[in-house]
């Protein structure tokens, strides 16, 4: 992936204030597991890549404590996102919160053997002697790596086998590989500005029982930037939307078979508004129709 996938900035409209006793997240249900995780989650690209920074991991292990004081769940990384297999790993122990997230990352080169030792470096990184999810990047070598991966699956080292992408184009082999193959999630972009993912590949996860996970749900961060400094349609409490990053998000929700979305910061505030699309009331079908419509015209 190129381009950033999201402008860390101030950006989302109006942030509402965090409340002092908020009421939970909304969850869904992983399919393999009957497992229960929280439908906003978070994404580290870019965002945690901050190498030995002090006070850029200060900031995220505050972002980290918002995080499991929220109760969310899914933090999503790679060995192609720099440094953030290690910040993540080095500040999930120092805020002691590994075992109340989620854990997933993803295994990104070619060949077997190359694939082994990926893996097994992003297990030292993250500080972990297994993972709750490993997918395989952009669909890179999936083949091979796929039977790696049922076989970690088998001795424990991954609970969850996934595939990931981020361009639409990609859809006809995603849909390709998930009539043929066993897999337990689907990484992929869905948002306002990218929405050809709802149409092309959330019914058959829902018919496959395939968890879906929304990445780029900011459009990799120009949706934001679009809406920056326009005013929130006057609708917009009717679902609880308090902000664009909520409008954005809520729209990604409002589809039954998203499974979580990973919009990424490292901003706690900004993540505190992040969480907010998980609470309150979600559109329905013509709520995201209405959304949409609305999105296309400013």
């Amino acid at each position: 992936m190129h381009r950033r996938e999201f402008v860390e900035a101030a950006v989302a409209a109006t942030i509402v204030p965090a409340m002092s006793q908020p009421e939970p997240l909304h969850r869904a249900t992983i399919p393999a597991t009957g497992e229960r995780i929280a439908r906003v989650g978070l994404g580290t690209w870019q965002t945690f890549d901050v190498g030995a920074d002090r006070a850029r991991r200060a900031r995220l292990g505050e972002t980290l404590r918002v995080f499991e004081a929220s109760g969310a769940s899914v933090i999503d990384t790679s060995p192609m996102y720099g440094s953030s297999e290690s910040v993540l790993g080095d500040l999930l122990a120092e805020v002691r919160i590994r075992d109340k997230v989620f854990l997933a990352t993803k295994v990104w080169t070619q060949g077997e053997a190359a694939g082994v030792s990926q893996m097994t470096d992003s297990l030292r990184k993250l500080r972990v002697d297994r993972l709750d999810l490993i997918q395989i990047h952009n669909l890179v070598d999936w083949r091979t790596h796929l039977k790696t991966l049922r076989a970690w699956k088998e001795r424990g080292t991954t609970r969850l086998v996934g595939i990931t992408h981020y361009q639409a184009s990609a859809a006809s082999e995603v849909l390709a590989i998930l009539r043929a193959e066993p897999v337990d999630v689907l990484q992929f972009n869905l948002s306002l500005d990218e929405p050809d993912a709802a149409e092309r590949v959330l019914g058959i996860c829902a018919e496959r029982g395939v968890a879906f996970i929304a990445n780029r749900p900011f459009g990799g961060g120009g949706s934001l930037v679009r809406a920056r400094g326009r005013p929130l349609p006057g609708w917009a409490p009717e679902y609880d939307i308090h902000s664009w990053a909520q409008f954005l998000l809520k729209w990604v929700l409002a589809h039954p078979e998203v499974t979580c979305a990973i919009p990424g910061t490292g901003n706690p505030q900004h993540l505190a508004d992040n969480l907010g699309a998980a609470r309150g009331r979600l559109p329905d079908q013509a709520g995201r129709v209405r959304m949409q419509r609305f999105w296309r015209d400013l």
